[in-house]
């Protein structure tokens, strides 16, 4: 198993070492020094790689459950740690602790931040991070689209969406879908770097934000992000990418490809909308009423700042805390929300919020109607009980980890609305907290390392979805 693992580590390992030599020639081209460090780190990582991969390959590992738990986990966790190596190296200061903590919220698309001064940070360094925030997204939708359903944790795979109708399977071979996933996801964010520059971005600002966006991962290269630009057409812009990287890249697929209008009917799409939009209308609304401001101008606002928080994307365009006590209670619990299955996105997801809907309506027929036998459904097919019951496990899992870090993180001396918002939002892989110091006003530069390696491990138990990490640290799971 350690063997496997380490394999499939070394391999992802080199991809992100060839990676690293994208911002090194960036940083060349603008004649900073950091182009060095840049590829140091691939030359270092590329030979450690390459000597893992021929020291533990050769061997087909016996393939179980228990190998994909535990390969899944040491896989993140491991380009986790490369990613932060040209980081904790650069030219500003940083500590290994930050450096892990800001390479781990790229690869989970969280987008929280311990870096200050971005608007003067190396082009490379700015570009790294975008690409990991691209890189841990494209690897989120495959995670969540075939790996973590199958260990009963991700919710729906692709085969198993909502498409029952179809007796065949849209894509017959994984390599075709791959292709097409892969296809889709850089042809989005093509479009959505080409809209960032039309609308008055500059070339790499557009760049690095069209990766951020469709990875809804949040990271910006500047530190007042989208507040930067003063730009209604800009703020537009991300959020319909935003919405577009929270929906299930499987239906994206079948709609494009395929063009089934039908796909665009799944249970989990018409929710997720009907939320965003339900709350975005709410605060608009309410901002014009208490505040006096035009409406055009509240809605523009609202609907950036809450689908990037509903999406878990993180950016933000002004100080979203100072709208009043309505505002930032509906943003607290939009932290909990979340996108589809099968998306960029984090926390609870659509569907889970369906199949509960469905669970506590056939629960209250029951109490009418004793006898009766009322079948959960979601769109044409049942849903059966053990994706209830991955349901509802989840959410145990999801509760109990958000007050454990929240204590942990007390433990270390932060305040109560810092360590539960804190928890929460590296949970749900969102990246904005509540509160003046890790609100959309501020970051993690100041929470002190402990409380940074607590929140790297929430980050990944978040992007995880929580049970394939804790599985690992049940005894039964090392037992032979």
């Amino acid at each position: 198993m350690f063997r496997s693992a380490a394999f499939v580590a070394s391999i992802f390992s080199l991809y992100i070492a060839g990676a690293m030599l994208i911002p090194a020639a960036v940083d060349l081209y603008y004649g900073h020094s950091d182009w060095q460090v840049f590829l140091v780190c691939a030359m270092t990582t590329g030979a450690i790689a390459l000597t893992v991969a021929a020291a533990t390959g050769g061997r087909s590992p016996v393939r179980s459950t228990r190998l994909a738990f535990f390969v899944v986990v040491v896989l993140w966790a491991t380009l986790g740690f490369v990613g932060a190596l040209p980081l904790y190296m650069a030219s500003f200061e940083v500590s290994f602790a930050g450096a892990v903590f800001e390479s781990v919220s790229a690869i989970t698309t969280t987008g929280s931040t311990v870096l200050v001064g971005l608007d003067n940070m190396p082009p490379g360094i700015l570009l790294w991070r975008s690409l990991l925030n691209w890189i841990g997204g494209l690897g989120v939708v495959v995670l969540g689209l075939f790996f973590l359903p199958l260990l009963n944790v991700g919710g729906f795979s692709y085969f198993r969406i909502e498409s029952s109708d179809i007796e065949d399977r849209p894509f017959e071979r994984l390599a075709s879908f791959l292709r097409a996933l892969a296809a889709i996801y850089a042809v989005l964010t093509l479009l959505c770097a080409t809209a960032y520059a039309v609308a008055g971005m500059s070339a790499f600002d557009a760049i690095n934000h069209s990766m951020a966006t469709l990875a809804t991962g949040g990271f910006s290269t500047h530190d007042a992000s989208f507040g930067f630009f003063e730009n209604s057409a800009i703020l537009w812009i991300g959020t319909v990418f935003m919405i577009l990287g929270a929906l299930p890249f499987s239906i994206l697929i079948l709609f494009v490809l395929r063009g089934r209008l039908d796909a665009l009917r799944d249970p989990q799409i018409r929710l997720f909308l009907a939320y965003t939009a339900a709350i975005v209308l709410a605060v608009a609304i309410h901002r014009r009423v208490t505040a006096d401001i035009p409406f055009g101008e509240a809605l523009t606002s609202s609907a950036f700042n809450l689908v990037s928080i509903i999406t878990t994307t993180g950016f933000a365009s002004e100080d979203y805390t100072l709208w009043g006590p309505f505002a930032v209670t509906v943003v607290f619990f939009a932290t909990f929300l979340g996108g589809c299955s099968g998306s960029t996105s984090g926390a609870i997801k659509a569907y889970r919020f369906f199949v509960l809907g469905r669970m506590l309506q056939n629960g209250l027929r029951t109490l009418i109607y004793g006898r009766s036998v009322q079948p959960l459904r979601y769109g044409n097919r049942v849903i059966d009980e053990e994706m209830q019951r991955s349901v509802v496990l989840f959410l145990a899992a999801f509760f109990l980890v958000w007050v454990a870090g929240s204590i942990a993180l007390a433990a270390g001396g932060m305040d109560l609305v810092t360590a539960l918002t804190a928890s929460l939002t590296a949970l749900t892989n969102v990246g904005p907290g509540l509160g003046p110091i890790i609100g959309p006003a501020g970051n993690f530069s100041t929470v002190g390392d402990y409380a940074l390696w607590i929140l790297s491990a929430s980050m990944l138990l978040g992007r995880l979805e929580i049970l394939a990490v804790l599985v690992l640290l049940t005894p039964t799971f090392w037992r032979n």
